[in-house]
């Protein structure tokens, strides 16, 4: 094994170990400790994280936020990553934003040049836009560590109307135009509720949970797949040509959306029946571009927000 083979090599057995002694990587190598010693002096040198204990019950440490050992890419396998990588850059915010930076420097500084020219022209060319919603989400990351940490919070939200302190069991993040929601078990309602990361002003304590003490799915997904389930409100919307432009850039109705050879469209789907105070005030702008079919309700609430507009503007006459 040559020595650059051997350092690799010691890089992945070192990630698995954690804790070791120079006697142990000697035996495992077939080399001597000195030859080991100057190893682990060169990955030093290169940042490698370690760090070391004299006396009898010590030996050599990894740190936390060790370094990974090389891995080995294809152009292909490249380009896949920064066309990835692209999908992310139009968020406002991001869990790990500074890191995604700098990783992606270091991985474009390792490649070919006529590879790093051909990742450009993805950079230039294709996009994954998602709207500018204006909203920070300075606690993303604290969210994102406490979600995989199995933590609850307790934090300060600010809502459509109100703000509350409440204390809650995150399922997961998930990110749809533009803006980052964290489903979870609000232990003041006791359910099932969406936050939405920017809302969340502030985390006020964190701190573990017996396993199974709240009924959460187990994952992100199996939440998303049960919430799709629950669909209980079925809806009908005929819609001009103008009408189908303006609900194809919405992902929850574009989905029910069918066309017709002849112009225009409906929608036609089962949503959650909590959605449709959402639904009447995104419908309402359309003006006649949409008519609401059924629910008899869905209707209700349009024609009790423009009674509301109407007489809100009668009032600044």
């Amino acid at each position: 094994m040559s020595k650059a083979e051997r350092l690799i090599e010691m890089m992945i057995t070192i990630n698995a170990k954690k804790d070791f002694t120079v006697g142990e990587l000697a035996n495992e190598f077939s080399v001597s400790k000195r030859t080991i010693l100057r190893d682990l002096q060169e990955l030093e040198r290169a940042g490698f994280p370690l760090y070391s204990e004299v006396g009898a019950a010590g030996g050599y440490h990894i740190l936390k936020e060790r370094i990974l050992p090389p891995i080995a890419f294809s152009e292909s396998e490249a380009r896949a990553v920064f066309f990835a990588c692209q999908a992310l850059q139009f968020y406002r915010d991001l869990p790990f934003e500074q890191e995604t930076i700098s990783v992606l420097k270091k991985f474009l500084n390792c490649l070919p040049l006529d590879v790093q020219n051909g990742i450009a022209q993805i950079q230039n060319k294709i996009a994954f836009w998602t709207p500018d919603r204006h909203c920070d989400s300075p606690l993303l990351k604290s969210i994102f560590l406490i979600t995989i940490n199995h933590h609850a919070a307790t934090i300060r939200y600010s809502s459509t109307y109100s703000e509350s302190t409440r204390t809650i069991v995150p399922i997961g993040l998930y990110a749809m135009n533009g803006l980052w929601y964290c489903p979870a078990y609000c232990t003041s309602a006791n359910q099932i509720r969406v936050f939405r990361v920017d809302r969340i002003k502030e985390i006020i304590e964190e701190k573990p949970y017996p396993k199974g003490k709240y009924p959460i799915p187990a994952s992100i997904q199996e939440y998303l797949e049960k919430t799709e389930v629950k669909n209980d409100c079925h809806i009908k919307i005929r819609l001009t040509d103008i009408g189908v432009k303006r609900c194809e850039s919405e992902c929850l109705l574009a989905s029910g959306l069918k066309t017709f050879p002849t112009g225009g469209g409906i929608i036609d789907m089962d949503i959650n029946h909590t959605a449709l105070e959402w639904v009447a005030g995104y419908i309402l702008p359309f003006g006649s571009d949409a008519t609401v079919l059924e629910p008899t309700e869905l209707i209700e609430l349009i024609q009790q927000k423009i009674n509301e507009l109407q007489q809100h503007y009668c009032r600044l006459e």
